[in-house]
Formats: C-alpha cells, sequence, structure tokens
C-alpha cells in the first residue's frame, strides 16, 4: 500500500501543547494511534495522559497543536467526529438518581440510536447487567459502576473508542471477562482502542503499541515486545518502574542488587 492509499490514522496529534498558567500539562508531544489497533497511554499520576485524553474528546482546547480524529481535524470539525467516538472511566458517575436503564437510554438518544430499548437491552445482555437495568445508579458497587461506564461506551457501537482504566475495580474473573470482550469488539467492528492503565500485565496481553508519558511529553514508545527488548527487561512494569524512576538502561538493574530499594 503506498502513502497516497494508505489509511490514515485513527488518532494523529501534531505538537500537541496544553498549559495552566505556568505549567505545561502537555508539552509538544506528537504520535499516531493506527486504525483498528489497541494502543496503551502510560504514565504516572500529572504525566499528561488525562489532559491528553480530554483534548483528542474535545474537551478542552488545546494552547497549541493540531489533533486529527478519524481523518477530521477535531478543532473545526468536531461534531463530524464524535457520534463515531466514545469514552469511558470508572471514575465519571452517571447520574445517580436515574437507573441503569434510564442512563443508558439517555446516553442511547444523544446518539441518536434509532431503537434504543433494543439496543439497552442487547448491550446489557452482553455485559450481564440485565438484572442491574432497574437499580438507581447511585446504589451500584464499584464493580458494577465500571461496567455501567462500558456500556455507556459502548452505546453508540464506536469506531474509536477511549477507555481509562476499563477494569479498576473488578475482580479477575470479571476483568479477564471485560478484556475478552473489548478485544472480540475490536476485532468485530475493527475499532480502535486507546486505553490508559495502570495494570501492565493487562497492556502486554491487550495492546498492540505502547505510548509511555512522563512530565507532559512522549518519552517512549513501541510495541510491548519492543520496550521489554529496549529495557531487558520481563515484563511491562519494570519498564514502567524503570522510566519513572530515571534507571539509565545500563544500570536499571542497580537498585534491585542492592536491595530493591528506592533509588
Amino acid at each position: 500500500m503506498t502513502e497516497e492509499t494508505r489509511e490514515p490514522p485513527a488518532i494523529r496529534v501534531d505538537r500537541l501543547v496544553k498549559t495552566f498558567g505556568p505549567v505545561a500539562a502537555v508539552n509538544g508531544i506528537s504520535f499516531r494511534v493506527e486504525p483498528g489497533t489497541i494502543t496503551a497511554l502510560l504514565g504516572g499520576n500529572g504525566a499528561g495522559k488525562t489532559t491528553t485524553i480530554a483534548m483528542i474528546l474535545g474537551l478542552i482546547l488545546p494552547t497549541s497543536g493540531g489533533i486529527e480524529v478519524l481523518g477530521e481535524d477535531m478543532l473545526r470539525h468536531k461534531p463530524r467526529v464524535l457520534p463515531r467516538m466514545n469514552f469511558s472511566s470508572p471514575y465519571v458517575d452517571v447520574p445517580h438518581r436515574l437507573t441503569v436503564a434510564q442512563n443508558l437510554k439517555v446516553y442511547a438518544s444523544l446518539y441518536g440510536m434509532r431503537d434504543v430499548t433494543q439496543r439497552v437491552r442487547q448491550l446489557a445482555a452482553d455485559l450481564d447487567l440485565t438484572h442491574l437495568l432497574d437499580r438507581p445508579a447511585g446504589r451500584l458497587s464499584a464493580g458494577q459502576k465500571t461496567r455501567v461506564a462500558l456500556a455507556k461506551s459502548l452505546i453508540n457501537e464506536p469506531d474509536l473508542l477511549l477507555l481509562d482504566e476499563p477494569t479498576a475495580s473488578l475482580d479477575p474473573d470479571t476483568a479477564d471477562w471485560v478484556r475478552s470482550y473489548l478485544e472480540a469488539y475490536r476485532a468485530r467492528r475493527g475499532a480502535t482502542i486507546l486505553l490508559a492503565s495502570h495494570n501492565m500485565a493487562e497492556v502486554e496481553r491487550m495492546c498492540d503499541a505502547v505510548l509511555v508519558m512522563k512530565q507532559g511529553t512522549v518519552v517512549d514508545q513501541g510495541t510491548p515486545g519492543e520496550l521489554l527488548a529496549r529495557y531487558g527487561r520481563a515484563d511491562l512494569e519494570e519498564v514502567f518502574l524503570d522510566i519513572a524512576r530515571d534507571r539509565r538502561r545500563d544500570d536499571a538493574d542497580a537498585p534491585r542488587a542492592a536491595g530493591g530499594g528506592r533509588p
């Protein structure tokens, strides 16, 4: 496939900057997410992940730089893109007084779904939420809220799905089931998923590519296998710690050899 006929990236970020007063939350990052892939966005607290996702979603305006989503300039043509994307986070609550069914119907209506009731029933069956449809959202457990948040994000069958900790608060069995569901959804729809997670085993299992952020910049990227080879590690958790603690690749084992203390 030539460059001219190559499908555009699902996400293209070009020299993106977001400042809040004197603080640069995102400082000139550039990356692309290929269509039909699952890409992880990693980084410690304050790395700039949430701000980056918020700009991709069009929730906040960048200070400078460009964002293309599904082939469209997000700053100029956001209404063309929003119906084809969605977002999930267990840390963003749906209205507590509404039942699960009422919440899902509201979101389905916002996305212009034609048969709202049928879509909600289908998604509830897929995600084992049928017995919770009549329960107020405020009376759900943390794990149940996570599954409802995921259902909300899939209501419009998005081409681009942005997920923040999609298996947080889930028991291991349910978390494994959700990962399998998302992998099957990607395969069935040809969808693209951008995944922010602190679960490195989840990232190794699901992701085709990894972007690592620190202090507002992308400090490394590649496939999980490439990162493991680059840092000489057996798992991504150790790679993450090497980057977070500024351990040089030639002495990354030094803290472990000295007894595992923090450098």
